[in-house]
């Protein structure tokens, strides 16, 4: 297969009739082995119909005839993805983690956008996400199409947001329940692209429900995750049920049963050839490992983002109230500000030391959660840093709670059950995570058997930092690529994780943060008093 200026495909074929169906194909020359020379032009429709008729590795026009656009120059896997997705009008795409999925669906949407396919396109994520990562990525490459994140408590106001006149819409899961019913009345998104998409795997949830009653046949919908039927090949039924309907029984059960062997009345097993018919109930699907990605860099940072509770918003506004008061009269020392600070990144992470070596604790479940999706995203295994004790312990004992096998290392665990910790993380399947405080990350401890790294918060040295992420990022790391993941709340937090990605010294890193958490609180504060002066004033 030849392109001819941009413009044709060139096909040498045995069965030229077969193109006919084609308009503007025309048979140029015949050979004398019996084949013949057919033409055919080079657009969008056209190379779908090829597809269609079997014909194998027909390039997308996307990738000569688009200029994309933004910060970044695609990756041949992005440039791969993206063709694949426009030919494709519901897809699977499970790539893993850290390889640049986002970036590939938003070019392909915008090209659908510039032919006149699509006018509209709703991207469901995670809330974490929403704009650390897909308004980020828009920014970064779309910006010139118009996008709004609809969240709001209240589902009249997300019902407005979408009612405007955005192209892009972007709201999470539990948003959709809400107003699904607008989406399908009046919502009119031509595109639906569904990141994580592992949370859509269960028929019999609100948020499953809610995106199947928004899909039409003319929707495109793409579903992205990095870990189709992760748990159980019954799991690939929800989510083929959205893309492939016709590659799975008409009933749970019927797959259940084509899958499983039941041993027990609660236990089943999955059969020998349930990979082989996951996979074509999963199609048509592209995925792309990190390892496959030799454009790669060996480390890939991203960032998933929790809110606080009101009571962690609460207690960390009143720390800062009382520190302003304090730093009003004298200069802060880098130990003085490293107490702030971790005071401030306790609150943060969901527990905080009273003077008397006390816990008090927070609802870090927010945290948790967008923990437990980060952990979905991978079958590989997992290093969580956690600064405090209290972080450490929550985690393990709402992993270990979820049946995910979990060990973790801080400073009272002996060194002689380290060593076995580490052992077993590196050569056996269990445990899946390992939870470590950074001061436990001794120079030349390898645990290249991960290939995600966690920051449940932001660490307060940069030395201890780079330390940790070269626990996996190093010889031998069987990935060969690392996703470092920042899990951020407040603004000290996204502050503190901005300055160690820039190798900001731990004096200047303290002081500094410290400085501006007070210096943002004071000015907060002086604005809301101006605001009550003027409404005296007027009174």
């Amino acid at each position: 297969m030849e392109i001819i200026d941009n413009k044709a495909l060139l096909i040498r074929t045995r069965s030229p009739d077969k193109y006919s169906v084609i308009p503007r194909s025309k048979i140029i020359e015949e050979h004398a082995d019996g084949s013949s020379s057919v033409v055919v032009f080079w657009g969008l429709d056209e190379v779908r119909v090829l597809k269609n008729l079997g014909v194998k590795n027909v390039p997308s026009p996307i990738t000569r005839k688009y200029n994309w656009p933004g910060r970044y120059t695609p990756m041949e896997h992005q440039l791969e993805t993206a063709a694949f997705l426009t030919l494709n009008r519901k897809a699977f795409v499970f790539s893993e983690p850290g390889t640049g999925k986002t970036l590939s669906a938003l070019w392909a949407a915008d090209y659908l956008m510039q032919r006149g396919e699509i006018r509209r396109v709703l991207i469901l994520c995670p809330l974490s996400i929403m704009q650390s990562a897909w308004m980020g990525d828009i920014s970064n490459s779309i910006i010139h199409r118009s996008a709004i994140i609809a969240h709001h408590p209240q589902a009249s106001r997300r019902i407005e947001m979408i009612q405007k006149d955005y192209e892009i819409v972007i709201t999470n899961y539990e948003g959709l329940n809400l107003i699904a019913d607008e989406v399908t009345a009046n919502g009119k998104f031509d595109l639906v692209i569904v990141d994580e998409a592992n949370a859509y795997k269960t028929m019999s949830t609100k948020r499953w429900k809610a995106l199947q009653s928004i899909i039409k046949p003319s929707t495109f919908l793409w579903m992205m995750t990095g870990t189709p039927a992760s748990q159980s090949p019954v799991d690939a039924y929800g989510l083929a049920k959205l893309v492939n309907p016709e590659g799975v029984p008409k009933f749970f059960t019927a797959w259940r049963d084509k899958v499983m062997n039941k041993l027990t009345m609660f236990k089943w097993v999955a059969k020998p050839d349930a990979k082989n018919l996951v996979f074509e109930a999963l199609q048509p699907a592209i995925r792309y490992t990190k390892a496959q990605c030799l454009d790669l860099p060996p480390v890939v940072t991203v960032t998933r983002e929790v809110p606080m509770t009101p009571q962690q918003t609460k207690y960390y506004n009143l720390l800062k109230e009382k520190q302003s008061v304090y730093a009003a009269g004298e200069t802060i020392s880098a130990v003085n500000a490293a107490a702030v600070v971790s005071k401030l990144l306790q609150i943060s992470c969901g527990a905080a030391y009273t003077d008397d070596h006390e816990v008090v604790e927070f609802d870090a479940s927010p945290r948790l959660r967008v923990l437990e999706e980060i952990l979905e995203e991978t079958d590989r295994k997992v290093l969580i840093f956690a600064l405090f004790r209290s972080s450490i312990d929550a985690v393990h004992t709402h992993l270990l709670k979820r049946g995910i096998s979990t060990e973790c290392i801080h400073g009272s665990v002996p060194a002689s059950k380290r060593g076995d910790i580490i052992k077993r993380f590196q050569t056996e399947a269990a445990p899946r995570v390992l939870v470590m405080q950074p001061q436990a990350s001794a120079h030349g401890i390898t645990l290249t058997a991960a290939d995600t790294v966690v920051f449940y918060g932001p660490l307060m040295s940069v030395e201890q930092y780079v330390q940790c992420i070269a626990r996996a990022d190093r010889k031998g790391q069987d990935a060969a690529k690392v996703t470092v993941i920042h899990i951020e709340g407040s603004a000290i937090e996204k502050k503190m994780f901005k300055a160690l990605q820039t190798n900001v010294s731990s004096h200047a890193l303290l002081t500094q943060m410290f400085d501006m958490e007070i210096k943002n609180y004071k000015e907060l504060q002086t604005r809301q008093t101006c605001v009550n002066c003027q409404t005296l004033d007027k009174q």
